[in-house]
C-alpha cells in the first residue's frame, strides 16, 4: 500500500519548488514577447521580407517629408 501524502513519509521528490519573483517576472514577460512576435508573423511565409518592406516604405516617407520640408521637389516654370 503506497502512501500518497509527502507528511506521511511519501515521495518527497515530487514536491515542486516555485521560483523567486523575479524569475518568474522576467519568464512572463519572456513568454509575452514570444507570443507578441508569433502574432504579428502569423500568416505570414518571410518575416524578414515584411521587415524589410516596412523599414524601406518608412525611409521613403521619410525623404518624402524631409523633401517638401525643405523647398525641394518640383518647380513651377513659366516661360
Amino acid at each position: 500500500m503506497g502512501m500518497c501524502l509527502p507528511c506521511l513519509g511519501g515521495a518527497v521528490d515530487d514536491a515542486v519548488d516555485t521560483p523567486d519573483q523575479e524569475t518568474r517576472r522576467r519568464q512572463l514577460a519572456e513568454a509575452a514577447e514570444k507570443r507578441q512576435k508569433e502574432t504579428a508573423n502569423r500568416g505570414v511565409k518571410n518575416p524578414e521580407a515584411v521587415e524589410r518592406k516596412r523599414k524601406k516604405q518608412e525611409e521613403i516617407q521619410k525623404q518624402t517629408m524631409s523633401t517638401s520640408v525643405s523647398g525641394g521637389g518640383l518647380r513651377w516654370q513659366v516661360g
